[in-house]
């Protein structure tokens, strides 16, 4: 399988992605929003895009859709609850399905609810997983739900479906928020030393080349999978003394997504 990380250079600082078949070439485009990046490349690599995929329907990911449908003949795949959202939309994806790309790829989707209600992320069947996850998890975040979602299901989400992932998965996110994520760690956890480090090793780090985290890292050094840290939920004892001494992972997780959102 090869995978093309796209910086977009916009100012929602998106990464868009292609997938391609080492031996056919056929490549699929997940959240092309910059079409000409995706295009451009697809060329010079002799790809051929015939699927296009969209974590979710918000605009920032389905906005190059039809540029890319128009240059390829590409089909639009996307989670099966948002063809009222994404008009593109031809094959709707529920958790379990299959995609494949050419003869050597196979990707299966995860229904992932939390950043929206109709969001999917792919998990490659590969030596080592990949994990396309759109705006569910980031490098050291997590999505907000501001936008049709809900945090409830993103817990869910997290809890039960991207914990118990193998921890060698590679994370392709929707975003590179690393570094703001990682001073939200810190600001969490403050004796966090790996996200210390990290922070200092990737602060002039090219978003062209940017770091690809795997998801043991991510249990390192991303606040919302460190639900049983002491200092994580005595720094949330301290802003949030309603939640009593005790708190369990949800509500851990619930006012870590509630903070973010105004941090």
């Amino acid at each position: 399988m090869i995978v093309k990380q796209i910086w977009t250079g916009n100012a929602f600082r998106n990464f868009n992605y292609l997938i391609a078949c080492e031996e056919t070439g056929e490549a699929m485009a997940i959240d092309p929003l910059d079409h000409k990046k995706c295009l451009d490349f697809a060329r010079q690599e002799g790809f051929d895009i015939t699927q296009i995929l969209n974590t979710h329907e918000h605009a920032d990911h389905t906005g190059g859709n039809r540029p890319v449908m128009e240059a390829t003949g590409a089909k639009v795949l996307a989670h099966h609850g948002a063809g009222a959202f994404i008009s593109e939309m031809s094959v709707g994806l529920s958790a379990g399905d299959l995609v494949k790309v050419g003869n050597t790829v196979e990707l299966e989707a995860l229904d992932t609810p939390g950043h929206t209600m109709s969001h999917v992320c792919l998990l490659s069947h590969t030596e080592i997983p990949g994990l396309f996850c759109g705006d569910t998890l980031f490098n050291a975040g997590a999505g907000n739900c501001h936008n049709g979602g809900h945090p409830v299901e993103l817990y869910e989400t997290f809890v039960d479906q991207l914990m118990q992932l193998p921890d060698e998965t590679l994370i392709y996110p929707g975003h590179d928020y690393l570094h703001t994520n990682l001073q939200f760690t810190l600001d969490r956890e403050p004796n966090n030393v790996r996200a210390k480090n990290l922070f200092d090793e990737t602060f002039d780090q090219d978003p062209a080349e940017a770091m690809v985290t795997s998801l043991s890292l991510e249990k390192e050094v991303n606040s919302f999978f460190r639900l049983n840290n002491p200092e994580v939920i005595e720094e949330l004892i301290r802003k949030f003394p309603e939640i009593g001494p005790k708190p369990d992972a949800k509500t851990v997780f619930l006012k870590l997504r509630e903070l973010r959102n105004i941090w």
